[in-house]
């Protein structure tokens, strides 16, 4: 009885912060008199004049590109490029920024990703669809189930990884939507990469039967309930307002998986202006609970940190460092630009989660990190931010730099 009121409660959470306070309505354009960007920078280094863009320009797609280097899933440096594309698909004043990422990397020791998402709004948000195609292959630690165990004892899992997530949502009211969509993970080749090293198998290192056979594949298929409540205009970098999502999740053998599970994801964010006018000046929350409803959910589908639908949750933490049946995670963000016209800024973080332990299913061991940021406006027309965050915890410390705000 007290999970299931700890999940209802978790559910209306949004709705009762809703009440709480109105929604701001000041984000139905995106305002670039008076900013700059690094676009601007170099046309003034060059002596290039800006192009005259006509009010027609509906559907004008804004590019955002970065090469640059990063640490990857066990262990090594990967050069990646990270491209962004944010266009509009009907009017401005009623419709809601679209993204699509394309972010591919890869080294000399045969690590590479290719990861595709997308969020498109149709006209007037009648519809969003949602995407998200990965084809991957790295090997990645993990340290078993729940927390408490030394950062030491851990196991190099080494797979080939396969995503396809698409959803249809419908809007129901000007902020809420509702749909459905289909998953789809596929784990190929799992094996201990620590032999002979370590000659611990998977399933005796973990204590967990599912989807941890080495030599083996684990294989989820199955639809999904998609819920969402969003006032933000745009989340490359959204201002104020609120986010909550619910995905439902049902893998069914019928469908080919493995082995029959649900699972749960809500995520709810929000955020808080300071200022009513002026340089940005807010505050962002975060928060979700990730859960699974059936034993026989596979290893890798598990929750864990980092591994939430956008990879961004846990900054400071190891990329899967914990995992569980239920994970819980919360984050807080201090944001401010430092110049008047938008172009540099800076963040403040902390975050904190739990990952439930396999003996009682309990959230026992608290896991906090935290760090600071720099903001570089890079696209001015679609509020597209440069991101260089680092971040620290006990036993890990990273930075990360990427395209667009962590949440």
């Amino acid at each position: 009885m007290g999970k299931i009121f700890s999940l209802l409660l978790l559910n209306c959470l949004p709705f009762l912060l809703f009440a709480q306070s109105p929604i701001d309505k000041s984000h139905l354009n995106i305002d670039t008199s008076g900013k700059r960007d690094i676009i601007d920078v170099g046309r003034s280094i060059f002596k290039s004049k800006p192009r005259q863009i006509s009010l027609d320009e509906k559907r004008k797609v804004y590019f955002s590109i970065l090469p640059l280097s990063t640490s990857v899933p066990g262990g090594g440096i990967a050069l990646l490029t990270s491209t962004t594309a944010a266009f509009y698909l009907g009017d401005r004043r009623t419709t809601y920024l679209s993204s699509f990422s394309f972010t591919p990397y890869g080294n000399l020791k045969g690590r590479y990703g290719l990861p595709v998402r997308s969020n498109i709004w149709l006209n007037n948000n009648q519809w969003l669809i949602q995407g998200d195609t990965r084809f991957m292959v790295y090997p990645q630690y993990t340290w078993g189930l729940g927390g408490g165990q030394s950062n030491t004892e851990k196991l190099l899992v080494d797979y080939n990884y396969v995503r396809f997530y698409q959803s249809a949502l419908k809007r129901i009211t000007p902020y809420f939507f509702a749909g459905i969509g289909y998953y789809l993970d596929y784990y190929i080749d799992i094996e201990n990469s620590d032999q002979p090293a370590n000659s611990n198998t998977i399933v005796n290192f973990t204590h967990y039967k599912y989807g941890t056979s080495s030599d083996n594949n684990s294989f989820s298929s199955g639809p999904t309930v998609n819920l969402l409540y969003d006032t933000r205009r745009n989340s490359l970098n959204p201002i104020p307002g609120v986010y909550a999502n619910l995905t439902y999740r049902i893998s069914a053998e019928g469908l080919g998986s493995t082995d029959n599970w649900q699972s749960l994801f809500v995520d709810f964010r929000k955020y808080v202006s300071l200022t009513n006018s002026g340089p940005k000046n807010m505050l962002a929350f975060w928060t979700y609970y990730w859960t699974t409803f059936s034993t026989a959910a596979p290893y890798l589908d598990l929750p864990a940190i980092g591994m939430d639908p956008y990879n961004r949750s846990g900054r400071g933490v190891e990329q899967n460092r914990f995992r569980g049946k239920r994970l819980l995670y919360f984050e807080a963000e201090y944001r401010r630009d430092i110049t008047g016209n938008g172009l540099l800024g800076f963040v403040v973080f902390a975050n904190i989660n739990s990952a439930a332990q396999p003996a009682n299913n309990r959230f026992i061991y608290w896991n906090p990190s935290g760090g600071s940021g720099l903001r570089l406006k890079f696209n001015k027309k679609s509020d597209t931010n440069i991101c260089i965050d680092y971040g620290i915890s006990n036993y890990f410390s990273s930075f990360n730099v990427g395209l667009g705000e962590a949440f």
